[in-house]
């Protein structure tokens, strides 16, 4: 398989595929991409950096060199952290002071986050280092480019960061990275001596600066939040997908999305999400809004197409935030290598990030609500003019009624992990560290809240593709017929009762998680628009 390197202005952009396994993604500090990140830290792909990283990293480490060798004071190089800032360091101990700073802050716990997570999270790291400012050895930045490519995984603890650098957090990175802490390696997990010798990598020797810049930074956010985001938008996707596929079985209105309608009032991602749900729609009888039931239909179907919008537009709004971080030196202290300068820098401090999560997670939220709104509606004879409880017996059987129960208990915990948690800081050392983002958190808690979405909207699906068998329409929309097949593969059409969660799962994982479904629909939103 040939090797397609990934090269600065030539990244894909979120949502328009992914860099496969054996892939290069090129590092230059500048251009890394969410695409880039799932590149490397879901399919596979290896990291080398640009031509002009280490002569940069060079220059600047001179730089560091040369303020130790002039004792000139500077934050975490010459000085102590946090509440000690004032406090001197005997020149003799600044390289021992860096190993303290990794051993000291690798205070996180919980369960190990995924691998994927922690490749995410030292790939925006060694990108941040590369791209300048931190004044880190070059040797370090190529020992974490060599662990990601022998999948030398740090066991990093779930809990830890407050969004004032992902300190506590990173901090077990660099317990690997100096041959200590543990590391998953082939499904095993080992020492970090050990995992660096299979891997045939030495432990970094420490410097100056090198341990606060290993632990410094919200690499773990960025990283965390771009394969957030990544999802958040294969779901968006499978959210209209799902939506049309009601439409069909509801029989919907499909007037509320005519482009006129749109440009009447041009809320940010409506038309857009209008424009999809119509392509998906084409090819069948609900592309004449005369072919509708009803004159106007519930709001969760006739503004379907203003909540995704929405949607969309957190999403830009969280890339817009993302990207910058991915990209961008959040060291503290910076150094500038046109001036030769330390200086102290609030660049560790992300709240733009953790207000997009927040803004996604809310966005999320208003999703999820509507679709469990459109499976009831489905369930409601006098509202869908289907039998009810979408069972041929009608009134005489359960049908799919008991699954409403559990999407609203899907909706409740959704609703759960919206909840905001930029506004809620807390404190580090003190008197000094007096704010704080919860950046991290606000990226782990979409993962959860994306996988239960997922398993939302396999209830709809499951639902809508029972309300086609009974509206029986003489023909679909190329996006429902797609989807519809897709579910009758793995679900068979409910007659008498039976167990529904074992359909739902099936939904889920055979269906919604499949990349050749996942492809295909991103295909055929992108029709006639």
């Amino acid at each position: 398989m040939p090797i397609r390197m990934t090269r600065p202005g030539s990244t894909p952009s979120p949502g328009d595929g992914d860099p496969g396994h054996g892939d290069i993604v090129l590092v230059d500090g500048r251009t890394l991409s969410c695409a880039d990140v799932v590149a490397v830290a879901r399919h596979g792909a290896e990291v080398a950096l640009a031509a002009e990283v280490t002569p940069r990293l060079t220059h600047e480490r001179a730089i560091v060199d040369d303020v130790v060798e002039r004792q000139i004071p500077a934050y975490g190089v010459t000085t102590g952290l946090g509440s000690r800032s004032s406090y001197a360091l005997p020149r003799e101990e600044l390289a021992e002071f860096s190993v303290r700073t990794v051993r000291g802050r690798a205070n996180a716990v919980g369960d190990p986050l995924p691998a994927e997570v922690v490749r995410a999270a030292i790939l925006a790291r060694v990108n941040g280092m590369a791209g300048g400012g931190s004044g880190v050895q070059p040797e370090v930045v190529r020992l974490l480019v060599s662990m990601l490519n022998a999948r030398v995984h740090p066991v990093v603890p779930e809990v830890g960061s407050i969004g004032s650098s992902d300190l506590s957090q990173m901090a077990h990175v660099g317990l690997v990275a100096i041959g200590e802490g543990h590391a998953e390696m082939s499904g095993e997990v080992l020492d970090g001596a050990t995992a660096l010798r299979r891997a045939g990598l030495s432990p970094a020797d420490l410097g100056p600066k090198d341990g606060l810049v290993l632990c410094g930074a919200s690499p773990l956010a960025a990283g965390h939040g771009a394969l957030a985001g990544h999802d958040a938008m294969i779901t968006l996707s499978l959210a209209q997908a799902v939506t049309a596929l009601t439409f069909e079985g509801f029989r919907a209105n499909t007037s509320p999305l005519d482009p006129r309608v749109q440009r009447m009032r041009t809320a940010p991602g409506q038309a857009r999400a209008a424009r999809e749900l119509l392509a998906l729609l084409d090819g069948g009888e609900l592309v004449d809004p005369r072919r509708a039931r009803r004159v106007q239909d519930p709001v969760s179907l006739r503004s379907a197409a203003q909540v995704h919008g929405a949607l969309y537009a957190a999403l830009g709004f969280a890339t817009a935030a993302i990207e910058p971080e991915l990209n961008g030196c959040g060291d503290n202290p910076l150094v500038l290598p046109d001036t030769g300068e330390v200086l102290s820098s609030g660049n560790f401090h992300t709240p733009a990030l953790a207000l997009a999560f927040d803004t996604l997670a809310l966005a999320l939220t208003q999703t999820a609500a509507i679709s469990a709104e459109r499976m009831q509606r489905l369930l409601n004879p006098v509202i869908s003019g289907l039998p009810a409880n979408l069972s041929p017996y009608g009134l005489e059987r359960s049908g799919l009624a008991p699954l409403a129960k559990t999407a609203q208990a899907l909706v409740a915990e959704i609703r759960v992990l919206s909840t905001p948690v930029c506004t809620d800081p807390r404190y580090g050392a003190d008197a000094v560290e007096d704010d704080s983002t919860n950046a991290a958190l606000g990226a782990r808690r979409l993962r959860r809240l994306l996988g239960r979405l997922r398993h939302l909207l396999a209830l709809e699906a499951v639902a809508a593709a029972q309300a086609v068998d009974l509206a029986a329409p003489a023909v679909l929309g190329r996006g429902p017929e797609f989807l519809y097949h897709a579910i009758r593969e793995v679900v068979p059409r409910l007659d008498d009762d039976r167990p529904c969660g074992a359909d739902v799962e099936r939904v889920v994982h055979d269906v919604l998680a499949a990349t050749t479904v996942q492809d295909t629909i991103r295909a055929l939103l992108m029709a006639n628009g």
